[in-house]
């Protein structure tokens, strides 16, 4: 194959993990909160706390990305 080839699938591969990994973020923050609420009794906010965390996490992992690509 070609290095081009190999270079185009690479980054296929990468950015379309991208979706993954901001939903999966967003599901641990979620996950987190939930639990540290049933343990410590303090329903929503943990869960709202945690939740704000993992979506900020998601845009971060979102913001890599961009800057992967703009150096190319």
């Amino acid at each position: 194959m070609k290095n081009e080839t190999k270079s185009s699938i690479k980054d296929l591969a990468y950015y379309s993990s991208i979706g993954l990994s901001v939903a999966l973020s967003i599901f641990i923050g979620l996950a987190i909160g939930v639990y540290l609420d049933r343990r410590y009794d303090t329903t929503p906010w943990l869960t709202l706390i945690f939740l704000g965390l993992g979506i900020a996490a998601g845009y971060r992992n979102i913001g890599f990305a961009i800057k992967k690509a703009r150096k190319y």
